[in-house]
């Protein structure tokens, strides 16, 4: 098993063959051709893991003080929405951390944990509309209303934080498999 990607230093250079045939009797090289590295770390430096883990970390953070505040309003049984914040900063740290260095466990483990985060954004989502508002006894007072609306409101926002982090963990495994696999 590697433990840090081993560069190839190799790199593809595409060359049209129409052009070799064009070519002059002085002239060695084409005017235009492409070079390709196959390093995997460089193909997956080119997914951005450091701003992407950045903003995993920052969805964590938010719908961590997001469901505080639902908790602390609603009671424990909201607790539910903070679940899966501790898993996005995680997930958020290690890739940053992967593309801070080459280091094959950590790229691994970062693949892991998105995958894992992905799962738990889909159920976040799928769950987050179906749980109570809680127990109230003033169902048809004001206070009730702008309570609810409230709670809807909040739901809505972890709703929307949790798909961007479904869109982010999608393209995270993406460009990972590219680096892992």
């Amino acid at each position: 098993m590697r433990y840090t990607f081993k560069p190839d230093d190799c790199m593809v250079i595409s060359i049209p063959l129409g052009n070799l045939r064009n070519m002059g009797d002085g002239q060695l090289m084409p005017e235009k051709f492409t070079c390709v590295f196959k390093d995997t770390y460089k193909v997956f430096l080119k997914g951005r893991p450091k701003e992407l883990g950045a903003a995993q970390l920052s969805i964590g953070v938010f719908v961590i003080c997001i469901g505080s505040l639902i908790t602390l309003e609603y009671g424990l049984s909201h607790l539910v929405y903070t679940l899966p914040s501790a898993l996005f900063i995680a997930s958020g740290i290690l890739t940053f951390a992967a593309g801070n260095s080459p280091f094959m466990p950590v790229v691994k483990l970062s693949f892991i944990f998105n995958i894992i985060s992905l799962f738990w954004s889909i159920a976040a989502i799928v769950l987050c509309p179906f749980l109570n508002e809680g127990s109230w006894d003033w169902y048809n007072s004001p206070e009730y209303n702008t309570r609810r609306n409230m709670l809807v409101g909040l739901k809505l926002v972890i709703g929307v934080l949790c798909g961007l982090e479904l869109i982010l963990a999608l393209i995270l495994i993406y460009w990972e498999s590219k680096a892992v696999c």
